[in-house]
């Protein structure tokens, strides 16, 4: 029995759960749809260079939420996981986290998206445990704000640490699977790191390193 920890968006799904919220959300009028995916567009394409700050897409993204509960907001995200997130999960994914079902292996995602969706967007893939940008509420709605370290970078390292701690968990034997240059941090702690569908820095790397490549469709 091992941790076996997956980064969610372009490895488990195909895309970016954050934003297809952002078009979703345009569709719902919740945004001024050709600014707002203009904006999330610019911030995606710093995301996949390495460049960019993660409490800046943070600020950008959770703005339409200010002022609507949890509730609210949930109630949105379920019918959007279920049309818009559902068929875009691989099938491969599927296969491989029933193939650490069947090996006892403690499953658990890891995002650098919001909570909000990433949770539910696990479930559906029948995992409960996840570590993703916490969103923070006050009054009984979100306030547009993040809490605590962001999972991101060397953040998903730092959260994923507290996590071990407080679940008396270790890293022996842990796999990690990712797409995505900015998770090289957490591939270098695990035993087992698995690159799915990589982009160009993490190929060159995992070729390098003798990781396996793994090709998810």
């Amino acid at each position: 029995m091992a941790l076996a920890i997956f980064d969610l968006d372009e490895t488990l799904i195909n895309g970016d759960c954050a934003s297809l919220w952002s078009a979703y959300m345009a569709k719902l009028g919740w945004v001024d749809g050709e600014s707002f995916l203009k904006r999330d567009s610019e911030l995606m394409a710093l995301y996949s260079q390495g460049l960019l700050a993660m409490e800046d897409y943070m600020t950008f993204s959770l703005s339409p939420l200010v002022g609507r509960s949890a509730e609210e907001v949930a109630h949105v995200i379920e019918p959007f996981v279920e049309d818009i997130i559902e068929p875009l999960i691989y099938s491969d994914a599927c296969q491989c986290l029933a193939q650490h079902r069947a090996a006892g292996d403690r499953l658990l995602v890891i995002s650098a998206s919001g909570v909000h969706l990433v949770a539910p967007i696990a479930q559906r893939l029948g995992i409960n445990e996840v570590l993703a940008i916490e969103l923070e509420e006050q009054h009984g709605s979100y306030s547009g704000n993040t809490t605590g370290i962001l999972t991101y970078r060397d953040g998903k390292v730092k959260r994923l640490q507290a996590w071990l701690a407080e679940h008396a968990e270790s890293l022996d034997g842990a796999y990690f699977y990712s797409d995505s240059r900015n998770d090289l941090p957490l591939l270098s702690q695990v035993d087992q790191p698995r690159v799915v569908n990589p982009d160009p820095t993490l190929q060159a790397h995992a070729e390098q390193a003798g990781w396996p490549i793994l090709s998810w469709r």
